[in-house]
């Protein structure tokens, strides 16, 4: 299984992006293909689907992103091919809250999740969320103050914070949050 693959990005199309790394191009289903930009480097973090007749990779921008993934795709009736839009049109932190709160009716609004599935969801996932959320809120609280200090606006950070990788050192997501920022 590979962890992450760090590239260029040589083709994006409407459900996957086409990373370049050492003159192989890897296809890999994402969940915001837009949000790549061509010809810029990236690290995808990825989650390979081996079945007896597909062999797929999905890419994810932070490891958060993959775990929240990973654990849907845990959830009976829920496969792949459904919980990449979950990410695609929902935040993570939206997601748990939902799953947190049983509302029924957000997660209804994801393609192919009817009351059936998102009943299931609930019943599987419920509680076991929790932690992820607040290591998000830990590590971008750090991040946030740091941006205050240096005389950039609430509405403007959060703009910005979903397309910082929590993963990275806080050193690394400042120079990223300033780079997004200048833009």
């Amino acid at each position: 299984m590979y962890g992450y693959i760090k590239g260029k990005i040589t083709d994006i199309e409407s459900s996957y992006i086409i990373l370049d790394n050492n003159g192989i191009g890897y296809l890999i289903n994402v969940a915001n293909p837009y949000s790549y930009r061509e010809n810029e480097e990236y690290t995808v973090y990825l989650y390979q689907y081996v079945r007896e007749d597909e062999i797929s990779l999905y890419g994810f921008q932070t490891k958060d992103e993959r775990s929240l993934f990973l654990k849907l795709i845990g959830v009976k009736g829920l496969g792949c091919k459904m919980a990449l839009p979950m990410l695609a049109t929902g935040s993570i932190e939206g997601i748990i809250d939902a799953i947190e709160r049983e509302n029924i009716l957000y997660l209804k609004k994801f393609p192919k999740i009817g009351d059936k599935v998102a009943r299931q969801i609930i019943l599987d996932l419920k509680g076991k969320l929790v932690q992820t959320t607040n290591n998000i809120v830990e590590s971008n609280d750090e991040l946030i103050e740091t941006l205050k200090s240096l005389g950039y606006k609430q509405p403007d950070i959060k703009k910005v914070l979903p397309n910082i990788n929590s993963n990275d050192s806080l050193e690394e997501q400042i120079k990223t949050a300033l780079k997004l920022m200048l833009k």
